[in-house]
């Protein structure tokens, strides 16, 4: 059982914004100009324009004990956090209405806050769920998978819409069961990744001492976990293969396997959770699910056991007591390098503005969200969109035949600005303060997959938000063919009505084009104007992208991003490609907005296209740990902040002239060198 399921096959595009300033301000005070005190002008544009641009922030930031990367979107997360915890602490448990949103929101950031029981209860909470596991048979793994709400193992699955009939909504199976979420970790015979499996076999040492066992226990524990664990990253399929969408959708009908997969009882599995009546399933990773077919026959049942406790026990662990959060915390040092947590406010937070983020977003709208900060975003999304429209009847590369299929891609786009029109409804949830934290953690789960299987079967909802209002953050998917720009990241110094166009266009401006991109990166351009997964290329075309896609992803192939270590091209190519997508859709917007012969004002010396490419960069400022550095070039399909700027600007033009870059600079890269893509 999972919170919340993605498929791999139609994973939506997300990234992750921010823009450059020492402190945030409320919308109708943001400077028009660039703010000299960010920058770096010890450096030369031409020899690093990132640290040109940001180097004074990035001085004026240096990282705090509880971040392992702080930049201007953290800057802006915080403000975000900060809201959202004045409205939390505005409402009373005790005088609102039971079962009403306020009561339900109160009430888990309470629990959450309330040290003096989660640390009186121990792991008490968590024994008669333990009892059951521990007491588990072959046979009956996949019920407890399929109903104990925190079991993490093996597989997930999940309501998606089809891939070839977006219209309707079907199940999926996606390969899962890693505690330490990448394969790599487990495979690899480098010192960082032994140093991880050093970390987490401690980790689990320390969970199986938390719950009783003793320390010879602990240890077979700690072995029979890393046993499956390892055989599972085996046979699980590499990042970049999972960008591949035709190799994860694997339709199969649930008799055959059963045949060929007897030790997974799937329609046992989805009869526990309700839904009788399945005929086919799309399978991810086939040859994940057979390393779980041949598991479940063949290892002792007391293997089994274990690695369900860890799974389960890893789930609850952030909503025990603090030495079960403390011991997850050590894991993280490790992987990110943080050295402090994080106060507990925030992360009692975290809880209600992730579970029930759409009733606390109802009230983050209403209170932080200004009609003309839409009204200006959708004047924004059509400039956009006209500009990259020019951009595809330009290029060189493309048939007329595939660009007219193009266009209507563009002008099918759904665009969601700022909040749903609809909201969740989440009187099903009941949250009671008398039972225990996890245990109403556990109703928030059922609650979650509840509403997630109800789909199954039914016309997709393509009103549906994926991410709550108050996100700071965007995203592009796939199937439903849509760009989402949640009213989090809608505010000051990321988006201001009122600042200068340059430097809207620069920052919120590229987050428009970068989503608009992602429907025609690597992965995007697979799927049609409808959503479906569909080859509306002619063969010459797609070999042209693809001969482009390959020569982007070479480029960043060459960046060491520390020592010894490189960066991953063709696991970031799709982010990559939306990134340079942006910057040069988003360059020809705010000139269409300048009008021809327009060519701006100078503010502060500083032309406008200047300060549009550094407002760009601005996004990306930041200070970041080496164990980061190393973890999100294994775990993140985006580049570096550093890269973003220097790495996509080097095949800009305009940029090289904003900046009078030439030949022999670091920045400059030959024409002949440089990948256009859209």
């Amino acid at each position: 059982m999972k919170k919340t399921f993605i498929s791999a096959a139609i994973a939506m595009s997300i990234i992750s914004l921010a823009s450059c300033s020492n402190s945030t301000k409320a919308v109708d005070d943001t400077p028009r100009g660039v703010d000299r005190a960010n920058l770096d002008e010890s450096v030369k544009p031409g020899d690093d324009f990132y640290q040109y641009a940001c180097g004074g922030w990035m001085k004026a930031n240096p990282l705090s004990d509880e971040y392992s990367r702080y930049g201007t979107f953290d800057q802006l997360g915080e403000l975000n956090r900060t809201q959202v915890r004045e409205l939390v602490q505005g409402l009373d448990a005790s005088t609102a209405e039971k079962g009403s949103n306020a009561q339900k929101i109160a009430d888990l950031y309470a629990m959450g806050m309330d040290s003096v029981r989660l640390n009186k209860e121990g792991a008490e909470s968590i024994k008669a769920d333990l009892a059951v596991i521990n007491g588990a048979t072959r046979e009956n793994v996949v019920d407890l998978m399929a109903k104990m709400p925190g079991i993490s193992a093996f597989f997930g699955t999940g309501v998606e819409a089809d891939m070839l009939n977006v219209e309707r909504n079907t199940m999926y199976w996606q390969q899962g069961g890693l505690g330490l979420g990448d394969r790599d970790y487990y495979l690899e015979d480098t010192d960082n990744a032994k140093q991880v499996r050093d970390a987490y076999k401690t980790y689990l040492t320390t969970l199986a001492k938390l719950i009783g066992y003793d320390e010879k226990r602990a240890g077979e524990f700690t072995e029979n976990v890393m046993s499956v664990e390892t055989q599972l990253a085996n046979a699980a399929m590499t990042r970049e293969e999972l960008r591949n969408p035709a190799a994860s959708y694997n339709p199969m009908a649930i008799a055959d396997l059963a045949k060929q997969y007897p030790n997974v009882d799937l329609k046992r599995y989805f009869a526990s959770q309700g839904i009788n009546k399945i005929d086919t399933l799309i399978v991810g990773q086939p040859k994940s699910l057979a390393a779980v077919n041949d598991i479940l026959g063949k290892a002792d049942e007391q293997v089994l056991r274990d690695y369900l406790t860890a799974g389960y026990v890893s789930t609850a662990g952030s909503y025990l007591s603090d030495d079960f959060v403390n011991a997850e915390f050590a894991l993280s040092q490790v992987l990110s390098g943080v050295k402090q947590q994080q106060p507990r406010w925030k992360r009692a937070l975290s809880v209600p503005n992730g579970m029930m983020g759409e009733a606390l977003g109802e009230l983050y709208v209403a209170k932080y969200f200004p009609p003309e900060s839409k009204e200006k975003m959708t004047t924004l999304v059509k400039n956009l969109q006209t500009a990259l429209g020019q951009h595809i009847n330009n290029l060189t590369w493309m048939s007329d035949e595939t660009k007219a299929k193009a266009l209507e891609k563009l002008s099918n786009f759904r665009v969601k600005i700022g909040y749903p029109d609809k909201w969740i409804d989440y009187s099903a949830l009941e949250i009671d303060p008398s039972d225990s934290y996890w245990a109403n953690i556990q109703k928030a789960i059922i609650f979650n997959q509840n509403r997630n299987l109800a789909d199954y079967g039914k016309p997709v909802d393509k009103d549906r938000w994926y991410m709550s209002p108050q996100t700071v953050n965007a995203y592009y998917n796939p199937t439903t063919n849509e760009i989402c720009f949640p009213a989090g990241i809608l505010q000051a110094p990321y988006f201001n009505p009122n600042a200068d166009d340059a430097e809207n266009y620069g920052a919120i401006g590229v987050v428009i084009g970068h989503e608009m991109t992602h429907g025609f990166d690597d992965q995007g351009r697979q799927f049609d104007k409808d959503g479906n997964f569909s080859n509306w290329w002619t063969e010459e075309d797609a070999k042209a992208f693809t001969a482009l896609a390959d020569s982007l992803a070479a480029q960043f192939d060459a960046i060491e991003v520390a020592p010894g270590v490189h960066a991953n091209g063709r696991f970031t190519l799709g982010e990559n490609i939306a990134d340079q997508g942006g910057l040069r859709v988003a360059y020809t917007a705010y000139h269409n907005a300048l009008g021809e012969g327009n060519e701006g004002e100078v503010i502060d010396g500083f032309t406008p296209d200047q300060r549009f490419y550094l407002s760009y960069a601005n996004v990306w400022a930041g200070n970041i740990r080496e164990a980061e550095i190393l973890k999100r070039t294994k775990t993140d399909p985006h580049s570096l902040g550093k890269w973003r700027v220097n790495a996509s600007l080097r095949n800009i033009e305009p940029f090289f002239k904003a900046f009078n870059i030439t030949e022999g600079q670091p920045m400059f890269r030959p024409e002949a060198e440089r990948v256009v893509i859209w």
